[in-house]
């Protein structure tokens, strides 16, 4: 079970069909909706505001999610908020996608199919557009991405989709082994499957 804790009576909400790593904290005032995927070590702190997950997103390994006073974090369908990321009383649109150890600030708004590149910053009231890359610190747009790069970037966030389906039967608590095993197998990531998430509810 995940570390799942009330704030002033207010209990996080977490669909049957997400998978929240157990060694996940998730604290108050959070909506985590079907299909998300959240990593262990990320934290999500609902005591400031509101934090909402729709469906199908990801917050992957050690990221913090916060809310400025007053102000919720919203992450759209299909965000995808990569390793190590920070948001705090922020608005990440649908199909999104916040690189590795990036920043997005209070009242900072990231556009639908935008990329915001790793190591960025996105400074509070910054407003990026849909569709586009922004790279930096602070953040800036730097080019529009292309249909082929908006699909790469569906597609990475399909398989973290398929990891939520998969994972609650893959992780299992475990004692290490002193030496690897003759032919010991290597760990793959799940394939992208449309038809796989199509089953599950997710559309391209």
């Amino acid at each position: 079970m995940s570390r799942v804790y009330a704030w002033d009576g207010i209990v996080p909400v977490i669909d049957p069909a997400a998978f929240v790593h157990p060694e996940a904290v998730v604290i108050g005032d959070v909506l985590i909706g079907p299909g998300c995927y959240v990593g262990p070590g990320a934290v999500l702190r609902g005591d400031f505001g509101r934090i909402v997950l729709e469906r199908g997103c990801n917050v992957q390994e050690t990221c913090v999610v916060h809310s400025f006073p007053g102000k919720d974090v919203v992450i759209a369908e299909s965000g995808h908020i990569g390793h190590g990321a920070v948001l705090h009383g922020c608005r990440i649109g649908r199909n999104a996608m916040v690189g590795m150890n990036a920043v997005v600030m209070d009242e900072a708004e990231v556009g639908e199919n935008t990329i915001v590149a790793a190591m960025a910053f996105v400074k509070a009231g910054a407003v990026l557009p849909p569709g586009v890359l922004a790279v930096g610190s602070p953040a800036k747009v730097v080019r529009s991405l292309s249909e082929e790069e908006i699909a790469w970037k569906r597609q990475g966030t399909g398989v973290y989709q398929r990891l939520a389906i998969e994972a609650a039967q893959k992780i299992t608590p475990a004692e290490p082994l002193a030496a690897p095993e003759p032919g010991r197998r290597r760990a793959e990531a799940p394939a992208y499957d449309p038809l796989v998430l199509a089953r599950a509810g997710f559309a391209e």
